[in-house]
């Protein structure tokens, strides 16, 4: 009889898994359930009759069970202060998380809200305001939240990540020489930073069009908050505008959206001119650590394309974003 082989990422059976959710979650017989995306998690579209649902499965040892706690905690304070979000919904014993025996191990699962609308890169600019509104108030109800989740700072956004892409890549490439200079540089720009007109609370870390749907362009719903965390709010403002500019590349296109998108933000609360300092420079952190991320992920969802080239467009965006702000790195930069 074959030996039972140990696997690392199993694909859960989307019709074995529709019957988990129609029983946990009592739900009609007419609940389908299908995959949607194997990608960091495995995301699976729930149909039940009329009512639509996203049930997530983290990938194994991706998250703890506080991790995930502490993410679901979040957003049912986010759902509960009105804000717009994809939120999760209990089980018939109360219960949040569904914990999955996969062959890899214990997996968790979480039924999520469908979120209204539909996921586009090409808004308007009023749209880009509305944006800017929502997540405003999404702040609002994090600013001074803690979570028991990473905290990001300098150490986990740019030293260890470039530590970690450096072994990844394994030979020193014009990249990563960048990305160690870059690194460099801005450990001493979150250094020297003013912390007490800096927000700081939970943060949703990924804030960009392909998190968040739109309603007839009216409403905003952010989902997908996988890598929640403690850190400054203008990270996520930052990201938002960096991911912009990325999927634009007419400039004056992207101007009138990015402020677009801050004054749809400062009509619900102030960005301080220390943050708005900070602005240029968060994201280019928060990229040197997904680079690092996508590094320690390949083995669980066969992305091929992290080659050598696709390092180079990753560095790529962050040089067009740097070229756009000025942002210069040379001796007298790094030494002031």
């Amino acid at each position: 009889m074959p030996e039972k082989f140990p696997t690392i990422n199993s694909t859960l059976s989307p019709n074995e898994l529709g019957k988990l959710i129609q029983r946990k979650y009592g739900l009609t017989d007419k609940t389908e359930c299908s995959i949607f995306r194997l990608a960091m998690n495995h995301l699976y579209l729930v149909h039940d009759d009329e009512n639509k649902y996203v049930f997530r499965v983290y990938t194994h040892n991706w998250r703890t069970q506080l991790e995930v706690e502490e993410e679901l905690r979040l957003l049912i304070l986010l759902k509960e202060a009105g804000r717009q979000v994809a939120f999760p919904i209990a089980d018939q014993s109360n219960q949040f998380i569904q914990e999955i025996e996969a062959p890899e191990g214990t997996r968790f699962g979480v039924l999520f809200s469908y979120a209204k609308g539909i996921k586009t890169a090409k808004f308007s600019a009023q749209t880009s305001f509305l944006i800017g509104q929502a997540l405003a108030k999404v702040h609002q109800s994090t600013e001074n939240v803690e979570l028991m989740r990473m905290s990001y700072n300098a150490q986990n956004l740019l030293k260890d990540p470039v530590l970690r892409t450096k072994e990844f890549y394994s030979k020193n490439s014009n990249e990563i020489q960048f990305l160690e200079t870059l690194s460099n540089f801005l450990m001493l720009k979150m250094e020297n930073i003013d912390k007490q007109t800096m927000r700081y609370g939970a943060v949703h870390l990924d804030v960009w069009f392909d998190n968040l749907h739109i309603d007839d362009e009216k409403e905003i719903t952010f989902f997908d908050f996988d890598f929640c965390g403690n850190g400054y709010l203008c990270f996520d403002i930052s990201y938002f505008l960096f991911q912009l500019l990325a999927t634009h590349l007419n400039e004056e296109e992207y101007q009138e959206k990015a402020e677009s998108f801050i004054k749809g933000y400062e009509t619900v609360t102030i960005i301080s001119n220390e943050e708005k300092k900070f602005l240029p420079y968060a994201c280019l952190a928060i990229m040197t650590y997904y680079i690092s991320v996508q590094c320690d992920r390949f083995d669980y969802w066969t992305n091929i394309f992290l080659n050598e080239d696709h390092l180079k467009r990753m560095v790529g965006n962050l040089k067009r974003w740097m070229a756009y702000h000025k942002i210069e790195m040379n001796n007298k930069v790094l030494t002031n």
